[in-house]
């Protein structure tokens, strides 16, 4: 276990501050400081407020996930940080931030996508990533089939939301039903007293003729507040444990079929879940039944694990080190609209191995020659 590389990554790609120390596919500690009580109010993540925010938690952040780990910042092989995508003014935190701490330890700086995180992070509770997995990345900015032959190189987007993402759907309808915000875990408390029968909203694109890969939660949204809006109109009561019932249950019916579907098609035998609407009860209860009918294995972590947070960077980040891939340059910038198929953004020197001796020189000659050229 000394052997495997020591990295610790950062995430700060919307309102969570989150930082993970991980030695090869070990987690060692997972620190998170979240802003989401500051964005209640508003009915949603008020970009400004998070990246004041991470700036306060950044360095506190870092010192207790250091502490919890129990090991020291100079012991580290690596930093890793999301690049993208995400809010800008939020990822451009956590970029200086690991470049400072990279530059003035001598580490080498690997800037990883924050989607390919996602997908990474379940080697920390399950082991290696067979190869090719199936993942399905749900979430309040992104809704995602992907298919991994490598984590580290090669991620292939098969289909993607063409509008809400589920996360962002579970929002807005948790705000029309006056549930507050985030959505996603009271509409999945309330779902569980209701019957998820009891309303038959729509499946978007599951037509014949539909992509057969990609997401669409608008119509869904539009079909659920309508409905609401009528049984106010008509002065009766609105059942809120049977709408979050049917709601949830048409968003997690398309989510899996499609998941499944992909599977099928493309003959692979893994299907994982990860983003924060991985941690949705029934989402999970389902696809485990559809995934077991057609003799997939399902893999989906904790759902800590599964929401925004430090260790999924870090356990990429590890994961580019073992596998000698090259360290970013210097000159690493946040990019917002980071596609999937850049898992990470490599500099232009030569890819090096894992190695203790040579990583502070490297880092150093690379340094000076971007800095003070």
């Amino acid at each position: 276990m000394a052997d495997e590389p020591l990295v610790l990554g950062i995430e700060t790609s919307c309102d969570e501050t989150g930082v993970g120390v991980v030695r090869g596919t070990t987690l060692l500690a997972d620190a998170i400081a979240s802003s989401v009580d500051e964005h209640a109010r508003f009915g949603g993540v008020v970009p400004e407020v998070a990246s004041r925010a991470h700036l306060e938690a950044m360095v506190p952040t870092i010192d207790r996930a250091l502490k919890e780990a129990g090991v020291s910042a100079k012991d580290l092989d690596g930093i890793a940080v999301t690049a993208g995508p995400g809010l800008a003014g939020a990822l451009l935190v956590g970029v200086s931030a690991a470049k400072a701490y990279a530059y003035a330890l001598g580490k080498p700086l690997y800037g990883v996508n924050h989607l390919a995180s996602h997908i990474c992070v379940d080697q920390l509770e399950h082991g290696a990533l067979p190869e090719p997995t199936m993942a399905l990345l749900v979430s309040g900015g992104h809704s995602s089939l992907l298919l991994s032959t490598d984590i580290t190189s090669d991620v292939r987007p098969m289909g993607a939301t063409i509008d809400d993402a589920a996360g962002e759907a579970f929002d807005k309808i948790a705000r029309v039903l006056n549930l507050g915000f985030p959505g996603g875990p009271v509409i999945d408390r309330y779902a569980k007293e209701g019957d998820p029968a009891a309303i038959a909203f729509p499946r978007g694109l599951t037509g014949p003729r539909d992509p057969a890969y990609d997401f669409s939660f608008s119509g869904l949204k539009t079909a659920v507040a309508r409905w609401i809006e009528a049984k106010r109109a008509a002065g009766e009561d609105v059942p809120v444990r049977d709408v979050a019932a049917s709601f949830q249950e048409a968003v997690v019916d398309v989510l899996t079929r499609k998941a499944v579907r992909a599977c099928r098609d493309e003959g692979v035998d893994h299907l994982m879940i990860g983003g924060g609407v991985a941690a949705n009860s029934r989402l999970r209860v389902l696809a485990q039944e559809r995934c077991e009918a057609a003799g997939i294995r399902l893999r989906v972590p904790r759902p800590k694990l599964c929401t925004d947070n430090g260790a999924m960077v870090a356990a990429l980040g590890a994961e580019m080190v073992a596998r000698g891939r090259s360290a970013s340059d210097w000159d690493l910038s946040a990019d917002s609209s980071l596609p999937v198929t850049d898992p990470h953004v490599p500099g232009s020197a030569v890819g090096h191995a894992y190695d203790h001796g040579h990583a502070h020189d490297h880092v150093h000659e690379v340094s000076k020659e971007n800095l003070y050229s």
